[in-house]
């Protein structure tokens, strides 16, 4: 595996991720740009925080899931399957655990 945190097919997985941000950076543009806001502050502060922190929102739990997915990946690389044996495992080129040398206490 890769050193970096996201490899290419975690980045794949995440790219699910990137259509709801470009949608929410287009509506900060939109309104920002184009919109007619009312008179009150309060409320356009109001409704851009909400759209911001959404966004923010699924920036961070997008590398969060990243971070997993990629942890997961990771653990996956030792595993063999139920059904396998480690003989099979090694036909498959999986690596198997060394064996330890220390004895089970039986004499």
């Amino acid at each position: 595996m890769s050193d970096r945190i996201f490899d290419r097919e975690t980045l794949l997985d995440l790219t699910v991720n990137v259509i709801p941000l470009g949608i929410l950076v287009f509506f900060v543009g939109a309104y920002a740009f184009i919109g007619s806001f009312p008179d009150d502050p309060v409320i356009v502060l109001i409704q851009m925080s909400i759209i911001v922190l959404t966004g923010v929102a699924l920036s961070v739990l997008t590398y969060f899931s990243g971070k997993a997915i990629s942890g997961a990946e990771n653990e996956m690389d030792d595993y063999i399957p139920a059904g396998y044996s480690e003989a099979d495992a090694e036909v498959a080129g999986v690596p198997s655990e060394p064996e330890s040398d220390a004895s089970d206490g039986a004499e």
